[in-house]
């Protein structure tokens, strides 16, 4: 078997066997492979796609690069829930300990940020004391104690996806489907759980700007889930405006401790409680429409914060000492209803305050960000504050006045679920 061989078969738009997939993925990882043949092929099949099956050989191939976690010893179902990612998204610290609350077993594994702002690692390494590394034995003691963990990936955790994704990022093959669908199934078939709800962004501040290819990336994914033997939903949902009212580290813990308390954005709210109630629908095999009412009384009866601050406790975090930078206030200079938020403008600039990464190996600030007071048919009057801008450094503030887009008249009420995939 030789690469240029596969390189060739797939410009010429052909199949590739399930033995060329696996020559192809041990030899690059094993460095037999070279980083400029792999980009070749990487960008044949990003202009010439992957069927189905390529794309299930692909990710099973990657899987079996390295380690896989064995969840076995956890008593009960086991449920994971993945994000393809948003700005503000912070619904990791809901859902989590809402689900858990109600006797979910869920043993996450997450990454840190590389784009706009941190990712679920560096969010909980805002909290002082947090661990976000511990032993496997510590892990799985701690879903049998209180039924949640989250720890960062493990380096030997599909080390293929690792270099693979490293160099689609250098070198432009970040748009390919089959890529994505590969990447984020081959870590949630080799993290253990036994079923997976899949959170799917769609819109302007997401990866997947259409409904048509976010529908067609769930479709895969959910394929491959099922295909493996792990029972799999996808959730299409709009990120076309910032997810609840901060984005940031820290500032994304407290508003996850204010939503857990009730008192969190009524859209972000309702995104919580629906996919908390797909993982506890899952997780008891009931109806989503029994579980919604479960997820909602331990919502407002206060379990699900109580889960969240003893999982915070166990891994040693301390919440009393979360810090924020001093805040600048913007004001609208007009009146109306708001009806858009630049998006990715905005993710933009809390990058360049420093709450991102653009390389790998980047500081966060952890204390900087926005925080939202307005969203999106909220009626404004002129001099009424819209965002607060927690920062260390110098800004110009009508960068961010001009973020907002305020109409004489509202727009329809915004979709949070757009379409569900089995």
């Amino acid at each position: 078997m030789n690469i240029k061989d596969i390189i060739n078969k797939k410009e010429n738009k052909l199949e590739l066997t399930k033995e060329e997939i696996e020559y192809v993925v041990s030899n690059y990882v094993n460095g037999s492979i070279s980083d400029e043949d792999m980009t070749l092929l990487l960008s044949a099949i990003t202009k010439n796609d992957m069927t189905t099956e390529e794309t299930y050989n692909l990710t099973i191939a990657m899987l079996n690069s390295g380690d896989k976690i064995d969840l076995s010893s956890i008593e009960g179902v086991k449920i994971d829930k993945h994000s393809t990612g948003g700005i503000g998204d912070k619904t990791t610290f809901v859902v989590l300990p809402l689900a858990a609350s109600l006797g979910v077993k869920i043993a996450k594994m997450s990454g840190r940020g590389l784009g706009y702002t941190g990712g679920t690692i560096d969010k909980l390494e805002s909290i002082p004391g947090f661990k976000t590394t511990i032993t496997n034995e510590e892990f799985i003691k701690e879903v049998n104690d209180i039924n949640m963990a989250i720890v960062s990936q493990t380096e030997n955790l599909v080390p293929a996806d690792k270099k693979i994704y490293a160099l689609r990022d250098v070198t432009g093959n970040v748009e390919s489907i089959p890529l994505i669908a590969s990447s984020i199934m081959s870590k949630k078939l080799a993290s253990g759980s036994d079923k997976i709800v899949l959170d799917v962004k769609v819109g302007k501040g997401a990866f997947m700007k259409n409904l048509e290819d976010a529908k067609r990336l769930s479709r895969i994914m959910v394929d491959i889930g099922n295909k493996h033997g792990k029972e799999t939903i996808a959730i299409l949902t709009n990120m076309d405006y910032p997810l609840g009212n901060t984005v940031g580290n820290s500032l994304e813990v407290i508003d996850a401790i204010k939503t857990l308390e009730g008192k969190g954005d009524k859209n972000f709210t309702n995104l919580c409680i629906i996919l908390a109630s797909y993982m506890v629908s899952l997780s008891k095999s009931i109806s989503v429409e029994d579980a919604i009412d479960m997820v909602k009384t331990n919502l407002y009866n206060g379990e699900g914060l109580k889960k969240f601050k003893e999982f915070i406790k166990y891994q040693g975090g301390d919440l009393e000492g979360l810090k924020t930078s001093n805040s600048i206030e913007i004001y609208s200079n007009k009146s109306g209803y708001l009806t858009d938020i630049d998006t990715m403008k905005l993710a933009l600039l809390v990058r360049d305050l420093g709450a991102g990464r653009v390389n790998k190996n980047d500081n966060i600030d952890h204390t900087v960000g926005v925080e939202l007071f307005k969203h999106i048919n909220d009626k404004v009057e002129a001099n009424d504050l819209l965002l607060k801008v927690y920062t260390n450094k110098e800004i110009n503030t009508l960068e961010y006045l001009n973020l907002f887009t305020i109409s004489d008249k509202n727009i329809d009420d915004i979709k949070i679920v757009f379409d569900i995939i089995k």
